[in-house]
C-alpha cells in the first residue's frame, strides 16, 4: 500500500509539472507588451518566452521575475505594430526544454493607459473652475473626471474623445473642490476594455490650496470644535441652573425697592425731635407805607416824614426815610407822623 501511494504522489507530481501555464497580455500605453504566466502561481521552472505579431516573433529581453522564476516579459510595441493589433493576433511560446506551450491573443481590445499627467486647476475669467490634463495621443483617447466638494460623494463625468479640460461652472467659494481623472482608448482606435489608474488628486479651494493633508485635517478637527463648544456650552448652563450661590456670584439679584412708608422712614435715618422742630412754613408778614402829604395840600397835617406800619407784632421792617422823597405823592389816607429828622421806624 505504502509502495503504490509513492507512486502516485510522483505520477500527480510530475502531472502538475507538466501542466500547460496560462499566458495573459496587454499592451501598456502604447509602450510595450507585457504578458505574464503566473495565474495560477509561481512556475517551478524558468519558461524561455517568444512573442510577436504575425511572423515577427522574437526571444524577451526584458522578464519579470519572482523570487528569481521568471514569471513575464514586457516586449517593446514599436508603430510597426499599431496597425497589427486590428489585423492580427499577438503570438506567445513559452518553451522549457523539449515542451512548448503556444498560445494567439487578440490585443485590439486591451490597451491600458498610464493615469494622465500635468493636472492642474485654476480659476478661469469666466468664474468657472478650469481643470488640466495631459495624456498621450489625444486623437484616440477618451476620459472620465470624478470630482467632490468637502469630502462628499463623488460625481463622475465622460469627457468627449480628445478633450482634456472639464469646467465646474460657478463653484462655490467656500467649498473645497477635489479632482481626478482617468482614460482609456476610445471607440476609434480600438475601444479599450482597460481604464487606466485614477491620477493623482488635485485640490482647489479659495485659498488656493493643494496641501490635501492639512485640509483633511482641518475638516476632521472642525465638527469635534463644534461639538467640545457645544458640551461645554451645557455644562455651564447645568451649573447656573443646580447651583443657586454660583447663579447669585455670576448674576446678581436686584432688590425690588418696597412701597412701605416704614421702611422709607428707616431709610431717611431721620430722628424723631429733628422732625418735630422742623417747620418748614413761614408767616406772611404784611407791610404798608404811608407817606408825608404837603401842606399845599392838606393843612390838617403838619409832618414832613413817612412812618411805616404793620399789623403783625413778630415782624420788624426799617426803612430809612429821606427829605428828598417827602415830595413824592402819596394816598390820603389817615397815618401817624412822626418827627422831621429822618430816623429808623422799628415795629
Amino acid at each position: 500500500m505504502p509502495t503504490w501511494l509513492l507512486i502516485l504522489l510522483c505520477l500527480t507530481g510530475h502531472g502538475f509539472a507538466k501542466e500547460k501555464p496560462d499566458v495573459s497580455c496587454s499592451i501598456v500605453h502604447l509602450e510595450y507588451v507585457h504578458c505574464s504566466w503566473n495565474q495560477k502561481g509561481t512556475p517551478e521552472v524558468n519558461y524561455t518566452f517568444y512573442g510577436g505579431f504575425s511572423k515577427n516573433v522574437t526571444e524577451c529581453t526584458t522578464y519579470v521575475l519572482e523570487n528569481g522564476t521568471n514569471t513575464g516579459c514586457n516586449q517593446r510595441y514599436t508603430k510597426v505594430y499599431t496597425t497589427d493589433r486590428f489585423s492580427q493576433s499577438f503570438t506567445t511560446k513559452l518553451v522549457h526544454g523539449n515542451n512548448t506551450f503556444k498560445k494567439e491573443h487578440n490585443l485590439k481590445m486591451k490597451v491600458k493607459l498610464n493615469p494622465p499627467t500635468n493636472l492642474t486647476v485654476q480659476m478661469g475669467s469666466d468664474n468657472n473652475l478650469w481643470f488640466f490634463w495631459n495624456q498621450t495621443s489625444t486623437r484616440c483617447v477618451e476620459s472620465e473626471v470624478q470630482y467632490r466638494a468637502n469630502n462628499k460623494i463623488w460625481e463622475v463625468s465622460k469627457i468627449n474623445l480628445g478633450t482634456q479640460s472639464y469646467c465646474i461652472n460657478l463653484p462655490s467659494t467656500t467649498s473645497r473642490y477635489e479632482l481626478q481623472v482617468r482614460s482609456k482608448i476610445g471607440n476609434s482606435c480600438g475601444d479599450s476594455i482597460f481604464w487606466s489608474d485614477w491620477s493623482e488628486p488635485v485640490v482647489w479651494a479659495s485659498t488656493n490650496s493643494t496641501d490635501i493633508s492639512t485640509m483633511n485635517s482641518m475638516s476632521v478637527w472642525t465638527p469635534v470644535l463644534y461639538v467640545l463648544g457645544t458640551l461645554t456650552f451645557l455644562l455651564l448652563v447645568m451649573m447656573l441652573l443646580h447651583h443657586e450661590r454660583l447663579r447669585i456670584i455670576l448674576i446678581p439679584v436686584v432688590p425690588k425697592p418696597s412701597l412701605n412708608s416704614h421702611d422709607i422712614q428707616e431709610w431717611l435715618q431721620l430722628s424723631k425731635g429733628l422732625k418735630e422742630r422742623a417747620n418748614y412754613n413761614e408767616r406772611a408778614c404784611p407791610v404798608r407805607e404811608y407817606c408825608h402829604v404837603s401842606q399845599s395840600d392838606s393843612e390838617s397835617s403838619d409832618s414832613s416824614t413817612c412812618s411805616v406800619t404793620t399789623d403783625q407784632t413778630d415782624c420788624s421792617v426799617s426803612i430809612p426815610v429821606d427829605k428828598s422823597d417827602l415830595s413824592t405823592p402819596c394816598s390820603s389816607s389817615t397815618s401817624t407822623v412822626s418827627a422831621v429828622e429822618p430816623e429808623q421806624i422799628s415795629v
